[in-house]
């Protein structure tokens, strides 16, 4: 075992514990394969299943597996126009389970997102019965700020070059708090806590996933 398994080790299952204290269900596992397995336990067939842009879902294999799986899937990238895409966006605010994951947590069990669309965030918010998401450690940060801060200067830069959009923070790899009109920005959710006993479910993986 290496020293960074040895840290998450400990840190996981304490993050465990403080998303726990949020009214939220989580998990601490140490493989991809794991995760799958997890997440797959955790979505009833049948159900119907939509998700965000989320990379750590795709590196998982979820996508995947619930595609061939036996579940209602409501897929905005089999569309061909637009205005199909969003309309799928929009069902998919009334789905079973939401797949994503988070673009920084605290160690106290603090979530925060930003989006441009906000599809995403207003899903983790509100609509869906369950909302799964799929956490690499390397998101995991020490308190809400430096949560904010991953997401805004890390995880926002990155993402928007993956999109190929035309931002000050892909010129510079850092966010400018621009006014863009393909700002990545637009919506920032921070989440505290659930009301819904256990609606948000979180896996950590002991991995490097998605940015």
């Amino acid at each position: 075992m290496d020293v960074r398994q040895m840290r998450n080790d400990v840190l996981g299952p304490r993050v465990v514990k403080a998303l726990e204290s949020r009214n939220m269900e989580a998990y601490y596992v140490k493989t991809r394969e794991e995760a799958l397995a997890k997440a797959l336990e955790l979505i009833p067939e049948g159900s119907s299943v939509s998700w965000g842009g989320s990379m750590s879902v795709k590196e998982i294999g979820l996508l995947d597996a619930v595609r061939s799986g036996n579940y209602e899937v409501l897929d905005r990238d089999t569309k061909e126009t637009r205005a199909e895409q969003e309309e799928v966006m929009r069902q998919a605010l009334n789905c079973d389970v939401f797949l994503g994951s988070t673009n920084a947590l605290s160690e106290d069990g603090i979530l925060v997102n930003i989006d441009g669309n906000a599809n995403r965030v207003a899903a983790y918010s509100y609509g869906p019965r369950s909302v799964l998401l799929i956490v690499g450690m390397n998101k995991v940060v020490k308190t809400e700020a430096d949560a904010m801060s991953r997401a805004r200067n890390e995880a926002a830069p990155i993402n928007a070059q993956r999109f190929g959009i035309d931002t000050p923070c892909v010129k510079n790899g850092t966010c400018f708090n621009c006014k863009s009109p393909q700002c990545i920005c637009c919506q920032i959710l921070i989440t505290r806590f659930s009301r819904v006993p256990k609606r948000t479910k979180v896996i950590l993986v002991d991995d490097d996933l998605g940015f």
